[in-house]
This record gives structure tokens, C-alpha cells and sequence, in this order.
């Protein structure tokens, strides 16, 4: 399982790491840290000068298990939000198997499946020709390279999992 975070200044990703470590078990792999400047989605409710990351976690989960991660994360977003119930953080859990990565949402949109318990999947990047590729809806951030890197790298330690070739 993969987990996309979006943490406003005052939070510390340590701590949100942590807890994400003990709902979900622990994380092998970290993208960089970068900033999340390509929308403003996030601004009105987190401020500004958001980070970015991405995280996977060691291990393997069932496709069918995102829609419970994805309710996990949601209620860790609620603990870590301000006294006013606005977020200082955003989770978004995923998988990645070897010709796709998957995330998981609470939003409805043409593209997105339902799953279960008001939560959809989003096929977000396809591997193909060797490397991750974009979609049409794919976020801005997801198609950067830090993103494409961290995901290949996932996609990697996965196969390796398996016991496959990379």
C-alpha cells in the first residue's frame, strides 16, 4: 500500500508518519519531500506553504483492502485537525501493482469506480514502455518525476516482493 500526504507547515510529518505506522504498519520506502504549489485546492482549508510525500508501507495488502485504508486515513485526517475541524493534513491511500496505480477517494467522478462504504478507486498512472505514465485526470503532482521516481521505486520493491523480475 502507497499513501500520498499533503501537510500544512504546522504539522509534522514525523508525527504523521507515525501514525500512519500504527494503523496501516510500518513504511519501507519515502518519496522526497516537496512543495505542494501546482493547485491551490488545498489553501483555503490547510493554508499555504503545503509539503508533499509519498509513502509506501511494507506490507502487502489485498486490492479489496483500500476501501478500510482509505476509511483509516480519513479518521486520522479528522485527529489531526485543528480544534475548528479543518484539516492540517491530507491522507490518500493507493496501491500499486505492477501495471497501475490505484488511489482511493471519497469523490465520485466520471472515471472513479465505486467500491465500497463511500469510498471509489482512481486508476491514476498505468505503466507502460517502462515507466509510469499519466492519464488525462492524473493530478499535477502525481506526474512530476519525484512522484513517477517514488512509484517505479514502489513498483520495484513490489516485484521483488513477488519474487519477479523488475
Amino acid at each position: 500500500m502507497v499513501c500520498g500526504i499533503i501537510a500544512s507547515p504546522e504539522r509534522d510529518l514525523g508525527q504523521v508518519e507515525n501514525l500512519l505506522e500504527e494503523a496501516l504498519g510500518p513504511i519501507d520506502l519515502r518519496s522526497e519531500r516537496i512543495a505542494f504549489d501546482q493547485t491551490s485546492y488545498y489553501q483555503h482549508e490547510m493554508g499555504g506553504e503545503l509539503v508533499r510525500e509519498w509513502v509506501s508501507l511494507k506490507q502487502l495488502v489485498q486490492q479489496d483492502e483500500i476501501a478500510d485504508a482509505k476509511l483509516t486515513t480519513n479518521r486520522l485526517e479528522e485527529r489531526l485537525a485543528r480544534p475548528d475541524g479543518t484539516r492540517t493534513v491530507n491522507l490518500d491511500p493507493g496501491y500499486v501493482v505492477p501495471p497501475r496505480l490505484v488511489l482511493a477517494t471519497t469523490k465520485d467522478f466520471a472515471h472513479r469506480i465505486y467500491l465500497a462504504k463511500g469510498i471509489y478507486a482512481e486508476v491514476t498512472l498505468i505503466y507502460r514502455e517502462g515507466g509510469f505514465q499519466p492519464l488525462e485526470w492524473t493530478y499535477p503532482d502525481y506526474r512530476q518525476a519525484a512522484a513517477l521516481d517514488f512509484f517505479q521505486r514502489v513498483r520495484t520493491a513490489y516485484l521483488a516482493q513477488l519474487g519477479d523480475d523488475p
